[in-house]
């Protein structure tokens, strides 16, 4: 079940989608199936290693990623789940807002991250399906 709603046991802050985004983006993006490491996650969000190792506890605690004996973190179905919408959202939002809005890319992407995660679940599905009628489609 992607995006819980607000006061849902495992809805996350905006700083863990981006922790969760950033697994999922790395990993279908390399196409690695055994998981990533964190100093990459940590690379890819421009944080520490340790900001990472603690945001990758609250996701485990939460049930969206697993860690293998080696250090590699992996989503689980709940977490592939969760993080392929947030993505789906951030990378819809960014083409509207360049598309139509004719925001710089640079801008559109940061913004379409503010935006991703201020939305409610039903908000975000109603606007994919807006734009989806509109042309805007990322798949």
């Amino acid at each position: 079940m992607p995006r819980p709603t607000e006061g849902e046991r495992h809805a996350l802050t905006m700083a863990n989608e981006d922790y969760l985004e950033s697994i999922y983006r790395i990993m279908t993006e390399t196409g690695e199936t055994e998981g990533v490491r964190s100093v990459d996650v940590a690379d890819q969000l421009k944080v520490s290693k340790a900001s990472v190792n603690k945001a990758i506890a609250t996701l485990k605690e939460a049930g969206y990623v697993e860690q293998n004996r080696y250090g590699r973190v992996q989503l689980t179905k709940e977490g592939t789940e969760y993080a392929a919408h947030v993505w789906k959202c951030h990378r819809m939002i960014r083409a509207f807002l360049q598309r139509d809005l004719g925001v710089d890319p640079e801008r559109a992407d940061a913004e379409a991250c503010l935006m991703e995660h201020a939305l409610s679940y039903d908000t975000q599905q109603k606007w994919l399906g807006y734009l989806e009628k509109q042309g805007i489609s990322v798949e």
